[in-house]
């Protein structure tokens, strides 16, 4: 079954969110190396219950962002229009980590899907 993966946090100012987080709830964040400015966030231990998000700039109003792990983007892209939400963005790749999708449900909530594939170029 699906599961919600990664959370993404939008910031007016990515750092000054970094330091909030670390400060509060003690993360470990670091500002990835891709084309984005992005910064991971880890949320604790793989071997304990959760999961791992990032911390990105602002684009609009946009609010906290669920990625679902899925075994096809193509395929969950389908389903979600079939349902009556709608693809966001086309199938995005993240070099050595997998191909993704921004979404809206039917109530215009937004959120990715995510298809791991540490091939993808």
């Amino acid at each position: 079954m699906p599961r919600v993966v990664h959370f993404e946090i939008g910031a007016d100012n990515p750092e000054r969110a970094s330091e909030f987080y670390k400060s509060v709830f003690g993360w470990q964040i670091q500002k990835w190396g891709g084309p984005q400015a992005y910064w991971l966030v880890s949320t604790g231990a793989k071997t304990e219950p959760g999961i791992d998000g990032a911390i990105m700039e602002r684009e609009g109003k946009q609010p906290l962002v669920n990625t679902v792990d899925v075994p096809s983007v193509d395929d969950f892209l389908s389903k979600i229009a079939a349902a009556g939400g709608k693809a966001l963005t086309a199938k995005i790749v993240i070099p050595g980590v997998g191909w993704m999708a921004y979404c809206s449900d039917t109530e215009g909530n937004r959120f990715g899907i995510m298809q791991s594939d540490p091939s993808a170029k």
